[in-house]
């Protein structure tokens, strides 16, 4: 370390809570920023040896390229595609996340999402607000012995599969890293993508979007469905196609869909929106005081250990 110590940026208004981690430390010196837009933060990144962003900035290669200094990429959070990995790992920059802190905030928000799109909770809330009294054409189904399939069975997935028991419901689970006996402890059924796409009732999926998840529910898996299943997406835009999705809410195979993801953010208009019978919120299953202060925590102790320490914990790529 030198004279002058180390400099962080810490962007996107992120929790006060990790600046306060860094003022345990003589030798960090963190700067809180917005979310400034690309020519913004490659004017400054020059200046520091880490950087902490949650989801609204994106790290390119031009912004990487720009950071002479830069030694750490920290993410408030899971989801490290709005980093360019591969660009930071060919300067020699370690890019680092915070598993696990907004686990619970997501798989509450899952939950929330498949009782709404099941009993049509939000379009009853908007008929009644526009004093129309129609309980015919808002009859929703249960969850109670339907299958839930959830896609991913890590932390949230497990997460939201203990939840949904205590609605009676059956789950069964697809995950390539995940043994029987694990998944037996979540409460769910370790099975083939192909058997859980043809017998759930409700789909849930909970994986990254990298290069072999993208577009993992399409217009193949969709026709091997049931009709009117239920297809909720909380994890990441891009894993389902969007457009497929379209097609078969037009169709009626699927009945509903709930999501709080998208391919493109913000999604801007998007003919996902026209169908009524489906809930959507803004990328917020994160986005609770709770779990923000979590990662904020978790991230700023993972990048002072790495420059005052040499430690490394929650590498997303090493070089």
């Amino acid at each position: 370390m030198t004279m002058t110590g180390y400099n962080v940026l810490l962007t996107d208004n992120i929790a006060r809570e990790a600046v306060d981690v860094f003022k345990n430390f003589k030798g960090i010196e963190p700067t809180v920023v917005g979310t400034l837009d690309a020519g913004e933060l490659s004017g400054l990144i020059g200046d520091f040896d880490a950087v902490i962003v949650r989801s609204p900035t994106r790290i390119t290669r031009e912004i990487i390229g720009a950071g002479n200094r830069l030694k750490f990429i920290g993410r408030a959070g899971v989801g490290t595609d709005n980093i360019d990995i591969e660009a930071a790992a060919e300067r020699g920059i370690v890019v680092m996340n915070a598993p696990g802190g907004n686990t619970v905030s997501t798989a509450e928000h899952t939950v929330g999402m498949i009782l709404a799109v099941a009993r049509r909770i939000p379009e009853a809330d908007r008929l009644i607000r526009a004093n129309i009294w129609d309980r015919t054409a808002l009859r929703g189904v249960e969850l109670d012995g339907k299958t839930l399939g959830v896609i991913g069975l890590g932390r949230v997935g497990r997460e939201v599969a203990r939840r949904m028991l205590a609605f009676s419901m059956n789950v069964l689970a697809v995950d390539p890293y995940v043994s029987r006996e694990d998944a037996g402890e979540a409460g769910a059924v370790l099975v083939e993508k192909s058997q859980l796409i043809a017998e759930s009732d409700f789909i849930t999926v909970h994986v990254g979007l990298t290069d072999e998840t993208r577009s993992l529910i399409s217009d193949a898996e969709i026709a091997s469905m049931k009709d009117g299943v239920y297809l909720i997406n909380c994890a990441r835009g891009g894993v389902v196609d969007e457009e497929a999705v379209v097609r078969a809410l037009g169709t009626g195979k699927i009945a509903g869909v709930a999501f709080d993801v998208y391919s493109t953010e913000p999604p801007g208009k998007s003919p996902l929106f026209d169908h009524p019978r489906s809930v959507f919120t803004p990328h917020v299953g994160a986005a609770t005081p709770d779990a923000q202060i979590r990662v904020a925590v978790r991230i700023a102790e993972t990048i002072a250990s790495a420059l005052m320490y040499n430690k490394l914990r929650d590498v997303v790529q090493r070089l």
